[in-house]
Order: C-alpha cells, then structure tokens, then sequence
C-alpha cells in the first residue's frame, strides 16, 4: 500500500510539474509596464537619492509596450498620448533560471539587462538592479509590473 501511495503522490508530482507553462513560454507574449519604479541612491555619482515612480494612470505622455518571440528576439517601443508607436528598440533576449537577460541598443547606447522575474495574475513582476542613471555604479533597484496585452503582428 506504501508503494502505490508513494507512487501514485510523484505521479502527480510530476503531472503537475510538467503542466506547468515554463517561463520562457510564458514570456513569448506581448507586454505593457503597468507600474515601474527606480531608486537610485547615489543619483548622477551624489550623495542624493532619486526615486522614479510612474504608474501610468490620468493620460500619460507615453507607456512602453514590448513583444517577445520565440526565436529569441524582442522590440520594446513606447505609445504616445495620443497611441501612436514610437522608439522601437529591437533586441534578443533568453530566460536563464527565473530571470530574464535582454540585449537591446536604444539612444546610442548598448544595453544588457537581466531581471528576475515573478509571474502574476495580469502579467509580471521584473526586477532589476542596473546603473540606470548612468553615473557608472550598480546600484539602482528597478521594479516594474506589467499586464499582458493582445498585438497583432
């Protein structure tokens, strides 16, 4: 009896495991940032914080949007406030373990940046710790949440 209990719980381990959607799957999709915000403690080489905080909401000048494929390519372009697309930046990108590694050239610089990723509801969490106000330390903390979203390609 202890061997088909036993046999019966990893069956259904591994039934549950193996429907799981992996995240590479589950990033081959299309996305708006719903949410971000970044803290940057030593802000252009000061001894000043600066916190970016947007949550897109009461008309915003623009929101990003981003498409990830399945060949390992992506673009992530911005909408005006009036829905049109702009700045498209075409990149690769891949899924090591629970991050997200994209490669991406915008405004004349080359930019590699890896996030991890939690899946939500709507879409996900992705956080990062980036130099992103390019005073050349890593130390800003990037948290962004988005929302899936339909694109016709």
């Amino acid at each position: 009896m202890k061997k088909v209990i036993l046999v019966f719980f990893f069956g259904i381990l591994f039934v549950s495991c193996s429907q799981q959607e992996s995240l590479k799957e589950y990033m081959t999709k299309s996305w708006q940032t719903t949410h971000i915000n970044i803290k940057m403690p030593t802000y252009q080489s000061s001894d000043s914080t600066y916190v970016f905080e947007d949550d897109f909401q009461d008309n915003p000048s623009r929101i990003a949007q981003s498409q990830y494929k399945s060949d390992g390519t992506f673009v992530a372009w911005y909408l005006d406030s009036l829905g049109n697309r702009q700045g498209d930046a075409p990149g690769t990108w891949n899924i090591e373990g629970d991050s997200l590694k994209i490669e991406y050239s915008y405004g004349g610089r080359d930019v590699k940046v890896s996030y991890f990723i939690e899946k939500t509801a709507e879409g996900f969490i992705g956080t990062s710790k980036n130099d992103w106000d390019g005073d050349g330390i890593v130390d800003d903390l990037l948290v962004m949440e988005t929302k899936q979203i339909n694109i016709e390609d």
